[in-house]
């Protein structure tokens, strides 16, 4: 595939990202590296042979021995590299990271993190957010967070009391009621189907570990559909209700998918999809899923008439079971196996297709369904810039693969555009930041003093031994504001 890359320059090299500044505390802290080589030119592929990459992370004193989980490099096959570390215990002192090219020093290598340095569930929030905002280069503006709360220039507090129970927490209703109080967590759930709420819980948390909360109170929807359906000039007029999926005809305001969230705070631990390590092809278009929406069903008929182009399977049938006799019920396949085919299919399933996000993320087209729903980074995605969009009804998916068959390059630069934005708006520090402005925007607008209510719990921080660590947090980073 074209001439073979010139060789890597170790000191030239490009190494940048969270990871390399102590105040970033993330479950698994990251940074990239970008291989260039000996005249200065980017990689754009893997160097040839094994990766002689790799990193070496030690306390800066030996009398403080720390667990640090240190994965090999994740080569992302376009010249750059992911580094990961899990810490599981803070250290005081503080690391030293060394980023090695074989036995060569990369970029800047060493890097000194000066102490303290903070492991995930060390309770050490940083009081002045807008250091912590800085430390993690949190973004002035997300454009769906200033659309979402454009519907509610004041939050009327008393009116989400008296209303929210009576038309959303009935025995089928899956909200929770939160308050935030003095960075403490305090919930009581309205209605049968509230399990999920642990995913909430469990960002919450977090966050409140990281930095000093502001005092709020709100109702979080965990049920698939947006709730608020009325419109602004309507009386009464809409209630903020908090989601993780919008729509065109709803008012919710919207967070990171539960499954986006859990992706991050459970990174690198072998449970779940890994948003930062997805990284090809037959030229197919591929589906697999369950057959949450008619369009699915559709698809896989598509499928069976057009084998050369697609290939498409339910592997779960609960709303139409019917139809498994005819259509058949295909194999579960690991996600990662998704990318061995160079086009990806993103239809509906009840809501908005929470996979969407991993996708992107791989280096395969995304052919789109027209869709009134939406996650919270779907603004920064565009049409034919980072995906190809198909009608609702799927009447055009067959003609659209042939037109990216047909225009192999054009494909692929929408494809890399495509993983490329999806890259820099889902790292897990932009996830942190969405999380925290949301909560911050909210509590500005709320027009009385959130209390701890009748029902309400603590929620108690996970049973982690390690959590016991002494906070010694700096002033240098508040200093320079």
């Amino acid at each position: 595939a074209g001439a073979p890359e010139a060789p890597v320059s170790a000191p030239r090299s490009l190494v940048w990202g969270p990871g390399l500044r102590a105040g970033a505390v993330l479950p698994v802290r990251y940074f990239y590296l970008q291989a260039v080589s000996s005249e200065g030119q980017n990689l754009t592929r893997s160097p040839p042979g094994q990766t002689l990459f790799k990193v070496v992370i030690k306390s800066l004193s030996p009398k403080e021995l720390v667990r640090i989980h240190v994965p090999k490099p994740l080569d992302r096959n376009d010249g750059t590299f992911l580094m990961r570390y899990r810490m599981y215990e803070s250290v005081n002192e503080g690391l030293k990271i060394e980023v090695l090219y074989g036995d060569e020093h990369v970029a800047q290598s060493p890097y000194i993190l000066k102490g303290p340095v903070y492991h995930e569930y060390c309770e050490c929030p940083e009081e002045e957010p807008q250091a912590w905002q800085k430390t993690l280069s949190c973004p002035a503006n997300e454009p769906q967070i200033a659309k979402d709360f454009a519907s509610f220039p004041s939050i009327n507090l008393q009116q989400m009391l008296n209303e929210v129970p009576e038309r959303f927490g009935d025995e089928r209703g899956a909200i929770v009621h939160y308050t935030v109080l003095k960075n403490h967590i305090y919930r009581r759930s309205l209605g049968k189907y509230t399990d999920f709420k642990m995913f909430s819980d469990e960002i919450l948390l977090s966050l409140a570990r990281k930095v000093l909360l502001p005092d709020l109170e709100f109702y979080v929807n965990l049920g698939d559909w947006p709730l608020e359906h009325r419109k602004v000039n309507e009386t009464p007029g809409p209630l903020p209700i908090i989601s993780w999926c919008g729509s065109l005809d709803s008012r919710d305001i919207i967070l990171p998918t539960y499954d986006i969230t859990h992706s991050t705070l459970e990174a690198m631990r072998g449970v779940t999809n890994d948003l930062l390590s997805i990284q090809g092809n037959t030229e197919k278009a591929f589906f697999r899923g369950r057959d949450s929406r008619e369009e699915r069903l559709q698809l896989v008929q598509l499928s069976k008439e057009n084998p050369q182009l697609l290939d498409a399977g339910i592997t779960g049938y609960f709303f139409f079971q019917e139809k498994e006799k005819e259509l058949g019920k295909a194999k579960l396949i690991g996600f990662f196996d998704f990318f061995k085919y160079k086009y990806q299919v993103n239809v509906d399933g009840t809501v908005a297709a929470y996979r969407y996000p991993y996708l992107m993320l791989g280096d395969s087209l995304v052919l789109k369904q027209d869709s009134p729903y939406y996650e919270h980074f779907y603004m920064a995605l565009k049409p034919w810039k980072h995906y190809v969009p198909i009608k609702r009804n799927l009447s055009d998916l067959l003609e659209k693969v042939e037109w990216a068959k047909e225009n192999d390059e054009e494909a692929k630069k929408i494809a890399k555009e495509g993983q490329l934005t999806a890259r820099d708006l889902l790292q897990p520090h932009r996830l942190y930041c969405y999380y925290y402005s949301v909560l911050q925007k909210y509590a500005e607008r709320q027009s009385s003093k959130p209390e701890i209510r009748d029902g309400m719990e603590l929620v108690p921080q996970p049973d982690d031994s390690a959590s016991i660590c002494r906070c010694q947090r700096k002033r240098t980073v508040r200093e320079e504001l």
